[in-house]
């Protein structure tokens, strides 16, 4: 899927692209051009909470921006458990960096409390220098169009070399050193045969990062609005079924839409008031393009509530002040107290039913 940016000059606000939408969806649902095959009309669906009895209705909205989130990642479908094994492991292994002392897992901690993220600003890397950019999430990772705040690798195979190479991170030297520590290390040499048994040597750069991708995409965290987008209406509480309706009026679903409610496109960050941090020139740094400045993949907001602090910089550590700030800088909406507390009561409805909590190899 290519990723396409959002053209700020389109409208005052993205509701108004929103409503326009909703106007044009309704219009075809009457059916009132007789030259039109009329659009499906939403149905009332089945409530398992109340045996089998019609519900209330799913908004248009919610119909058009949104889908549940799929079972199975891109590519996994090619990952056998030895794979997953291997990665795994490599994903908690400290040996793959210069000072034996990080691995994926001290940026992405993968307990129900900190949902893929290590709750810092920036991280630490295995020289002891912070990093320029906030961790993102690793949960539902590879649904994105791209991967890295930037989008500067395709797929997770690709961002699982980055970190290991990067001198602020892993700061291992070349992909030979890598390999060589592997081999130093009991238990890898076989693991990795079993994985890849058709290969005369199995321990290579690649392998790793296929092997660590692999393991990433069984990290997919289905919520309530999962349920509650295949008819179970009853799983959203009222608060955030307002909190639902603000976030989708208002305009939020111009780039937080999808299956992963977010990661689909890239968006400048201040299209119509500037963010603070003018620094960080964001995608610009990968295609050199002048009308990439700023530009910054949109976040996913599955696990949000749980992955503090906020932006590409971490700076902000407060999801209602995120929420606010985003509707100003993005929309040129100012959003009351009232809304914001709802929008944020519905982001607690995309946390992980079943949360991810593997501790260590």
């Amino acid at each position: 899927m290519n990723a396409y940016r959002m053209d700020p000059t389109r409208g005052a606000a993205g509701a108004a692209v929103v409503l326009a939408i909703l106007m044009t969806a309704s219009a075809a649902s009457t059916g009132s051009d007789g030259g039109l095959q009329p659009a499906a009309s939403p149905q009332p669906r089945a409530d398992s909470s109340s045996g089998g009895a019609a519900a209330e209705e799913i908004p248009l909205a919610v119909q058009i921006f949104f889908k549940p989130l799929p079972t199975e990642m891109p590519g996994s479908r090619d990952d056998t458990p030895e794979i997953i094994a291997v990665g795994r492991k490599l994903f908690f292994e400290q040996g793959i960096s210069l000072t034996k002392s990080q691995s994926c897992s001290e940026c992405h901690h993968l307990d129900a409390r900190r949902a893929g993220g290590d709750g810092e600003p920036t991280s630490k890397g295995a020289k002891g220098l912070l990093g320029k950019r906030n961790a993102p999430t690793v949960l539902n990772a590879g649904f994105q169009v791209a991967q890295f705040w930037d989008g500067r690798a395709a797929d997770l195979v690709e961002q699982a070399k980055g970190p290991v190479l990067n001198p602020d991170e892993m700061a291992m030297r070349s992909p030979e050193e890598v390999v060589d520590r592997l081999k130093s290390i009991d238990g890898y040499v076989p693991a990795f045969k079993a994985a890849y048994p058709d290969q005369a040597e199995p321990v290579t750069f690649d392998n790793m990062a296929r092997a660590i991708a692999a393991f990433e995409r069984t990290l997919v965290t289905p919520s309530r609005f999962d349920r509650y987008l295949r008819g179970e209406t009853s799983a959203l509480t009222q608060q955030e079924k307002q909190g639902l309706n603000c976030f989708t009026h208002t305009g939020c679903v111009e780039c937080h839409s999808s299956y992963t409610v977010g990661g689909r496109l890239f968006e400048k960050v201040g299209v119509y008031h500037p963010y603070t941090n003018q620094e960080d020139v964001g995608r610009y740094g990968v295609t050199h393009n002048d009308e990439d400045r700023l530009v910054f993949k949109v976040p996913m907001l599955r696990n949000i509530t749980l992955t503090a602090p906020y932006f590409h910089d971490g700076r902000e550590a407060a999801l209602t002040e995120a929420v606010r700030l985003m509707a100003w800088m993005q929309l040129d909406t100012k959003l009351s107290a009232a809304e914001i507390e709802e929008i944020v009561s519905f982001l607690h409805a995309l946390e992980a039913e079943h949360p991810v909590n593997i501790a260590g190899p």
